[in-house]
């Protein structure tokens, strides 16, 4: 499977949130530079479990939008 690589406009945000997070809860203050490199670390471990979620819920929706248009669809033939 292809490495999972966030965009730099994702990831800056992210980057500001976990550093916040460290130096509220940790009063620990994190370099861009490590707080790059924990949020690509993090990406690596749990987005694919989450990318995979979220390609399971698409595919259960659209199967549930496929198996109810048969009856959205369907014409009676003419007596």
């Amino acid at each position: 499977m292809k490495q999972l690589k966030l965009s730099p406009e994702r990831c800056q945000p992210l980057i500001e949130q976990v550093q916040t997070l460290f130096a509220r809860n940790f009063d620990e203050s994190l370099s861009a530079f490590r707080t790059g490199g924990l949020v690509d670390r993090i990406t690596a471990l749990i987005g694919p479990g989450v990318y995979n979620q979220a390609a399971g819920d698409v595919r259960a929706h659209l199967q549930g939008g496929l198996d109810d248009l048969s009856g959205e669809v369907f014409l009676d033939a003419p007596a």
